[in-house]
């Protein structure tokens, strides 16, 4: 395995950094798995620079996904459009349901995003923590500011994910919370 990932750094150019066994000491000043700047997507670059309203869309299963590319869309109906991973495990429990939840995270979130990303650990699993209301769309998070039961319409192929069409069948709005934002590969608040 150790050999199988040195192919891998070296092949995407990457150097190898060595862990200084002393308390309190870096094991290495720069991102080991970043792509050299002159290397990457621009299409991703210009991504980045667009600040995108966090996420966490549920479904019954229960299944779960922090979702950055999410957009509503008013109309007669109400319609709901996002970019989701097709091999995820959302993607298959929306399919078997048809429905699914859409809650905007906040601040306090951060977390709450990460663990759904895939990117912070979730011991007992995704919904092990916190607290959730169980909604026939899916749970959502008891201090979310609100969220949107949506029945989906279609889905297809967009880029390397699949763009979910769905109708808006129900919004359920608290008190209005500040918006978690993703911006150039990390979270921002307003203000």
């Amino acid at each position: 395995m150790h050999d199988r990932f040195l192919g891998w750094a070296r092949a995407r150019g990457g150097t190898m950094f060595h862990v200084n066994h002393e308390p309190g000491a870096e094991i290495h000043h720069t991102d080991p798995f970043a792509v050299p700047t002159g290397r990457r997507s621009p299409v991703r670059r210009l991504r980045g620079r667009l600040a995108a309203p966090v996420t966490l869309w549920t479904a019954p299963g229960p299944a779960g996904l922090t979702v950055s590319s999410t957009l509503v869309a008013e109309g007669e109906p109400d319609r709901l459009l996002g970019l989701v991973d097709a091999e995820s495990d959302l993607w298959a429990a929306i399919e078997a349901a048809g429905r699914f939840a859409v809650a905007p995270l906040g601040p306090p979130h951060r977390q709450l995003a990460d663990r759904f990303a895939g990117l912070f650990p979730s011991p007992g699993g995704l919904f092990a923590t916190g607290g959730w209301t169980d909604t026939d769309y899916g749970p959502v998070p008891t201090d979310a500011g609100g969220w949107a039961g949506c029945r989906l319409d279609t889905a297809r192929e967009y880029g390397w994910a699949l763009l979910v069409e769905a109708t808006i069948e129900t919004v359920d709005l608290a008190e209005e919370t500040a918006p978690l934002l993703h911006y150039r590969g990390r979270y921002h608040e307003l203000g």
